[in-house]
């Protein structure tokens, strides 16, 4: 009993100094872990349901990918790139969007609560915003959309003829991974800018899900002032342009050097502090509807 009167005394006169021993990074993992497997013990609670969504998820993207093995039926290439290039570049931006949106997918969600004021109940727990923002109604039925990805870019794989070096092995799943990193910046960005649109749901999927559409197809096919913005501005190329060049060995976009296949890893890193600073803005700007 005294072991516990002295710890409530220093919770007492030092209360920062005992909750800074969990990281607020952990705390948000934690915290999104524990509102995900609440919605997913909700989804398998209908499990029928979610193999028939999932498989519509998966249906759904597979067209996109039909459609353009039927241009393929009229054509040999498409900017200089023949179907299974495309294919790898398609399954590349595919798969790591797919992850992106599964863990993050969510955020476009942020500007209803800001407007119908139920942003409130999130502020009001002790719990970070963000991972309260990014688990809501966690939907494992994207899951479809990763599998379809996977399984284009594994067929792009086993049709190319690569000469395999073990660099080109290892940037793959680097490409896989740090793709998705900078789909979840800017799934993130797009958010806090609907702290001071309220109403922009529709530009932030311009940037992600628009963005994923844009990289299904080679560079060549667009103009260079399109192709510098999503190399300089919003850095969309590094999910699977300049990777994907480099294992296919192609030519890069804009005469880049060689070595910006390996820079997707600092980009996503620079792209999430990034992110964060205008998280953290939005939040800080944000002002109650009321009741």
């Amino acid at each position: 009993m005294a072991e516990v009167a002295e710890v409530a005394e220093e919770v007492d006169a030092r209360p920062e100094a005992v909750f800074a021993e969990r990281p607020r990074l952990v705390e948000g993992v934690r915290a999104y872990g524990l509102i995900a497997s609440m919605w997913l013990r909700s989804t398998m609670a209908y499990r029928a349901s979610f193999v028939m969504t999932t498989f519509g998820n998966f249906a759904a993207t597979f067209f996109d990918f039909v459609a353009i093995m039927l241009m393929f039926a009229h054509v040999d290439e498409l900017g200089g790139y023949s179907l299974p290039e495309i294919a790898l570049l398609y399954g590349a931006s595919g798969t790591a969007f797919g992850l992106a949106d599964l863990v993050l997918g969510s955020m476009d969600r942020l500007g209803r609560r800001v407007r119908d004021g139920t942003l409130d109940t999130l502020l009001v727990r002790p719990v970070p915003v963000l991972a309260q923002v990014a688990a809501d109604r966690f939907a494992l039925r994207r899951l479809g959309r990763i599998t379809q990805g996977l399984l284009v870019l594994g067929y792009a794989l086993v049709t190319l003829d690569i000469a395999w070096t073990p660099v080109r092995a290892a940037v793959v799943p680097l490409m896989l991974l740090s793709g998705a990193a900078i789909f979840g910046a800017v799934f993130v960005g797009g958010a806090a800018f609907q702290f001071f649109a309220q109403d922009a749901a529709e530009v932030q999927s311009s940037f992600t899900y628009g963005g994923n559409t844009l990289l299904q197809y080679p560079p060549t096919v667009f103009a260079k002032d399109l192709v510098r913005g999503v190399t300089f501005v919003v850095p969309l190329a590094f999910v699977n342009w300049l990777p994907a060049l480099y294992v296919l060995g192609r030519p890069y976009p804009l005469g880049l050097p060689e070595w910006v296949a390996f820079l997707p890893p600092v980009v996503a890193g620079v792209c999430w502090v990034l992110a964060g600073a205008a998280w953290r803005a939005g939040l800080r700007s944000y002002r109650s509807t009321g009741n």
